[in-house]
């Protein structure tokens, strides 16, 4: 039996609305028993936050089937020196850091981490760029320039930081291979018997062959068929949308 990872937007959503489709795909995999995960990049929102966000989309799925870059960098943070963080993000970010007893302040911070946020400002980048100067370390949630609709995401808000400090941020999302580790780790899943399902060749898919597992590309979000042959790296499997699915 296979374990299931599947992206959310493009993939399952496009905006808050549910992908023809979709819900038959996730019904399926439901009855058929598999161990599943929602596995988004987007570091705004609490597994629960994203329950409710399906839910008003038509699909009743369990908090426990979600895990984010806010988790995933925690889980990475957990296992580092250091409590201490002066953060760029919301809600589902700071969540979890608090759950690994970090003090968010801005006072001799040992990070400085960046997730999504709609309150970014000028303040914002300033404090993030003398921080990480003075010996702060700089993490990130995820390395998206842009979400639904073209929304910044958090490579756009660590770019100016970046073009002040000269550092690069360590990402944690997807494609790093931490996020697939972290991943598995909470699913209790191992690479060999899972399989990624996403709309992106540059982190859903890229990530699934760094981690050793079988991918699955659909057409119903970022990547078309007439642009992948950009890429040295190919999915095991393309659908134009997951109802067409027929492996699992």
């Amino acid at each position: 039996m296979k374990n299931i990872i599947c992206d959310i937007d493009g993939v399952i959503l496009k905006d808050n609305s549910l992908i023809e489709g979709a819900d038959t795909f996730i019904n399926r995999v439901l009855e058929k028993g598999y161990t599943f995960l929602f596995l988004t990049n987007y570091s705004s929102q609490t597994p629960q936050d994203l329950k409710n966000r399906l839910s008003s989309a038509g699909l009743d799925i369990h908090r426990k089937h979600f895990y984010t870059s806010a988790m995933a960098t925690a889980a990475f943070l957990e296992k580092q020196e250091g409590r201490k963080a002066y953060v760029i993000g919301e809600g589902g970010l700071t969540h979890e850091l608090y759950n690994i007893d970090f003090t968010i302040t801005d006072i001799d911070p040992d990070y400085v981490i960046v997730g999504e946020t709609r309150s970014y400002n000028w303040d914002m980048i300033q404090k993030a760029a003398y921080l990480i100067n003075n010996g702060a370390r700089f993490i990130a949630t995820n390395p998206d320039v842009a979400g639904p609709q073209g929304s910044p995401s958090c490579g756009a808000l660590c770019a100016p930081i970046e073009r002040i400090t000269g550092k690069k941020p360590f990402y944690i999302g997807k494609p790093n291979a931490w996020m697939m580790r972290a991943a598995l780790n909470y699913m209790k899943g191992h690479s060999e018997n899972t399989i990624i399902i996403g709309d992106n060749m540059k982190t859903d898919i890229l990530a699934g062959i760094q981690a050793g597992m079988d991918t699955i590309l659909v057409l119903t979000g970022v990547a078309q068929s007439n642009n992948l042959s950009v890429y040295p790296f190919q999915p095991m499997y393309i659908y134009d949308s997951v109802v067409d699915i027929d492996i699992l």
